[in-house]
C-alpha cells in the first residue's frame, strides 16, 4: 500500500512560517516534481520512512492506490522498524474497500497517527529541509484510512472527498451496466463491513451518509470543515499533534493541486486478498482485479 523518490520528504510547519520572505525558499524541481507526484498517485500505494532528526522523529509517506498487495507491502516496509505511534502522511485516490479496512485496522492496532499531505524537499538558506505540501487529496477509501489514525489532522489546504462504493468493473458507465443479485449482495455486504469499521474507528454515521449519497456518475463530495468535525475525521487542529514543527526556516510549500482521481470500489472476497485495484489512469474510474493486475504485484484471482 519501496521507496519514494528522494524529493518526496516532508514536515508540516505552522502557518506563521509561510510569512518567510519571497525568494528565500523554493521547491526543488517544482514543475518536474509535480508531474512525478501525479505519476505516483496512479500506482499502487507505496510507503517510505522520512527521517527528519533532530527536528522530529520522522513519519511515513503513503502515496498511491490501495490494492490487494497494500497490506503485504506495508508489512514488508514495517519489518525491522519501530513504527508504533508514528504519523502516516496520506495522498491517495482510494482503492480496494476490504484491503483499506484491513490496513486501517492494522494502523489502529499500531497506534499510528494520520494526516493528509505530500512530502517534498525544500531548498532553504541552510540547505535542503523536509516539508509537507498540504495541497494533497485523500479520496474514497483513503478517507477511511485517515479515520484509522489514533489522532487525525487535516490541513486547511487539503481535499478530503467521498462517494459511494461500486462494482469497479462497471464503473466506466455504471448506469448502462447490468447487475446480478450476487453483485448487489457484494455491495451490501461491503457497506455493512464499512459501517462496522467506521464506528469501530470512532467515525460517525455522518461519514457513511455523506459517502453513500454520492453515486459514481457524480463528482466526489468534498467535505467541508464542519463536516470534517461532524464525521469525526478531525480530532485535532494542532499540526504539532501529528507532526511537531521544527525550525521556522521551512514553511509550508505550495504546489498545483492534482486533478480529480479515481473512485473506490466494492471488493470481492477479503478472505483471499483478491480485491479491487486501480489501473494507472488519472480520470477514468477504478478497474477491478479481474481487469487489471496491480503494478509490481502478483496476479490475483478473478472475481467469482
Amino acid at each position: 500500500m519501496t521507496s519514494l523518490r528522494s524529493g518526496r520528504l516532508a514536515l508540516f510547519r505552522a502557518a506563521a512560517f509561510c510569512l518567510a520572505l519571497p525568494g528565500l525558499l523554493a521547491v526543488v524541481g517544482a514543475p518536474a516534481y509535480a508531474g512525478a507526484v501525479m505519476e505516483e498517485r496512479k500506482l499502487p500505494m507505496r510507503f517510505t520512512w522520512i527521517a527528519c532528526e533532530p527536528n522530529c522523529r520522522g513519519w511515513i509517506g503513503a502515496v498511491g492506490v490501495i490494492t490487494g498487495d497494500t497490506v503485504k507491502d506495508f508489512d514488508e516496509f514495517a519489518r525491522g522498524r519501530e513504527l508504533a505511534g508514528a504519523t502516516v502522511v496520506l495522498d491517495s485516490s482510494g482503492g480496494s474497500v476490504n484491503d483499506a479496512i484491513r490496513m486501517g485496522r492494522r494502523w489502529r492496532r499500531m497506534g499510528l497517527l494520520t494526516t493528509v499531505g505530500t512530502t517534498v524537499e525544500l531548498q532553504t538558506l541552510s540547505g535542503l529541509k523536509p516539508a509537507v505540501v498540504p495541497q494533497a487529496y485523500c479520496e474514497s477509501m483513503c478517507v477511511f484510512l485517515l479515520l484509522a489514525g489514533k489522532t487525525r489532522f487535516v490541513p486547511d489546504q487539503a481535499h478530503v472527498r467521498v462517494h459511494q462504493i461500486w462494482m469497479g468493473d462497471r464503473a466506466d458507465d455504471p448506469r448502462a451496466a447490468t447487475y446480478t443479485a450476487q453483485d448487489l449482495m457484494i455491495v451490501e455486504r461491503d457497506i455493512g463491513r464499512l459501517a462496522k469499521y467506521t464506528f469501530d474507528m470512532g467515525g460517525t454515521g455522518d461519514l457513511l451518509s455523506l459517502s453513500l449519497n454520492v453515486p459514481p456518475w457524480e463528482e466526489l463530495h468534498e467535505l467541508t470543515p464542519d463536516e470534517l468535525l461532524t464525521t469525526n475525521l478531525v480530532t485535532t487542529h494542532d499540526v504539532a499533534a501529528v507532526l511537531p514543527p521544527g525550525k521556522p526556516d521551512v514553511p509550508m510549500a505550495s504546489l498545483t493541486p492534482k486533478v480529480v482521481q479515481d473512485r473506490f470500489v466494492s471488493a470481492i472476497d477479503d478472505s483471499k486478498t483478491p480485491v479491487a485495484s486501480i489501473e494507472p489512469v488519472t480520470s477514468r474510474p477504478t478497474k477491478t482485479a479481474e481487469a487489471t493486475v496491480p503494478t509490481g504485484g502478483a496476479a490475483v484471482t478473478p472475481a467469482r
